[in-house]
């Protein structure tokens, strides 16, 4: 399979189906981390469009020595903070996101578990993550950005920085604050004790 790195370097001499290849491959992650933020479908559907719109524009920028997931997820993430500052009043929401979130991005994905055939124990599962996408939606949209790097899309503590511009202290901190909201918010809607732990990876 054709590296990132190699479709860069296609996009650079003018494939357009080089970066159209890389769209593909990042249009989903990069969608389900700015829907996170902004907690809205349509804007973050906007958002994503313009962050790969600047990130064709930039991609001479691109080093080749890095992950090119967090160069974008850095695109992505000072785009949507530009829309928050802008629109704070307008995006600041308590409702989950929306339920046609792609596998990759939610939840359920990261709670599924294949060995588990009891119907009565894998409706318990998807109600878990259900209730731990609604606990996630009532973070502030920092601490979101946080779990959704770390916990779904794999990001190292390190890799966050570099996506946000935060120092690794930081980092750690609103991880750290995030599972403990997390852990209040799934006891508050009856996902209490180990149920909890396990769904907020501590």
């Amino acid at each position: 399979m054709t590296t990132d790195s190699e479709l860069v370097a296609s996009a650079l001499k003018g494939s357009q189906d080089a970066f159209r290849e890389l769209v593909v491959r990042f249009e989903r992650p990069v969608y389900s981390l700015i829907a996170r933020m902004v907690q809205d479908p349509a804007t973050a559907e906007d958002l994503a469009q313009e962050s790969f719109v600047k990130a064709y524009r930039s991609l001479r920028s691109y080093d080749p020595s890095r992950k090119l997931s967090s160069w974008l997820f850095k695109i992505a993430h000072n785009t949507t903070i530009d829309h928050l500052r802008r629109n704070a009043p307008e995006t600041v929401s308590l409702e989950a996101p929306p339920d046609h979130e792609d596998g990759r991005g939610g939840l359920a994905a990261v709670l599924a578990d294949g060995s588990v055939e009891d119907p009565a124990a894998a409706a318990e599962r998807r109600d878990m993550a259900r209730s731990l996408e609604r606990a996630i939606a009532r973070l502030r949209p920092e601490y979101r950005e946080s779990v959704v790097l770390f916990y779904i899309e794999g990001a190292s503590y390190q890799e966050i920085c570099e996506v946000t511009g935060l120092p690794l202290g930081t980092v750690k901190t609103n991880l750290h604050r995030a599972r403990k909201e997390l852990a209040q918010e799934m006891s508050a809607m009856g996902w209490g004790g180990a149920e909890t732990r396990r769904a907020d990876g501590s």
